[in-house]
């Protein structure tokens, strides 16, 4: 099959109790996706996602789900994707950090940041990589990132060689998996405003960051509706591609290195 053909009917989004994730459900919802909805934490989150999905006529299915978990992660994504009927459209945004110099690090916090991150992450994919592949429909994965798979930051080491990591998994299971009609592409947040960071989108317009192009932090509308074009037919020639979406802050390298007042940038 080809690329083209794809008419995208079911989709799983990790994470989506809140902020990107749930940000991400509601556009799939919107471009007409019944929608598998997945919490660690916040049942009531996922709940509220849930309902705002049927709100728009589609089906929303909740399963609490941790990418730690290795030998449940398959057997979620496989109830959820019987509950949907399929499974055409695969979000992996599960992932979190631990502000901490490297020095600092204790090596259980590294492991366990490479297993939420990467190896939870790559099971994920895996598992719903193998059931397009086995449906022959062709399908779309999509890895929600960070501009710091690009770029580092000071107290994240551990979290950005993890999504390092991530960015290479896509690329390779892009060449890998294209014969099939299954693209996959990563998706790189900014500076965001979710509840994570204590703040929504009416705050991402209230505050400034002269450092970034666009003046602001960006919002988890705006990261999903990126992750809607690529779960799209219309994005059926892109793979392998990374999306950075974060208002040109990857432009500011040398900008914000020369121009950076004083040595604030060093500390957590």
């Amino acid at each position: 099959m080809t690329t083209d053909e794809f008419l995208p009917r079911h989709a799983i989004v990790t994470a989506s109790d809140s902020g990107i994730g749930a940000a991400t459900a509601i556009a799939l919802a919107d471009a007409g996706m019944d929608v598998g909805i997945t919490w660690h934490s916040d049942q009531q989150g996922a709940e509220h996602t849930a309902e705002a999905v049927r709100a728009r006529g589609r089906r929303a299915v909740v399963a609490h789900f941790d990418a730690t978990e290795f030998d449940t992660v398959p057997q979620v994504i496989d109830e959820l994707c019987e509950a949907l009927g399929g499974l055409d459209v695969f979000v992996n945004n599960a992932g979190a950090s631990t502000p901490r110099r490297l020095l600092e690090v204790p090596m259980q916090e590294w492991l366990e940041t490479m297993a939420l991150n990467v190896d939870g992450a790559f099971l994920g994919m895996q598992t719903a990589a193998r059931r397009m592949v086995a449906a022959g429909r062709g399908g779309r994965l999509i890895a929600v990132t960070s501009v710091h798979a690009h770029q580092p930051r000071v107290g994240l080491g551990a979290y950005i060689a993890a999504k390092h990591a991530l960015l290479g998994l896509t690329r390779t299971m892009a060449q890998e998996l294209g014969e099939h009609g299954i693209t996959a592409n990563t998706v790189a947040p900014g500076e965001i405003a979710t509840a994570a960071s204590g703040r929504d989108s009416e705050d991402a317009e209230r505050t400034h960051r002269p450092g970034v192009p666009l003046g602001r932090p960006g919002k988890a509308e705006e990261i999903a509706a990126v992750i809607a074009f690529l779960a799209s037919p219309a994005s059926s020639y892109v793979t392998g591609a990374d999306w950075a979406v974060d208002g040109g802050m990857l432009q500011m390298g040398p900008e914000a290195g020369s121009g950076l007042p004083d040595d604030s940038w060093r500390e957590l």
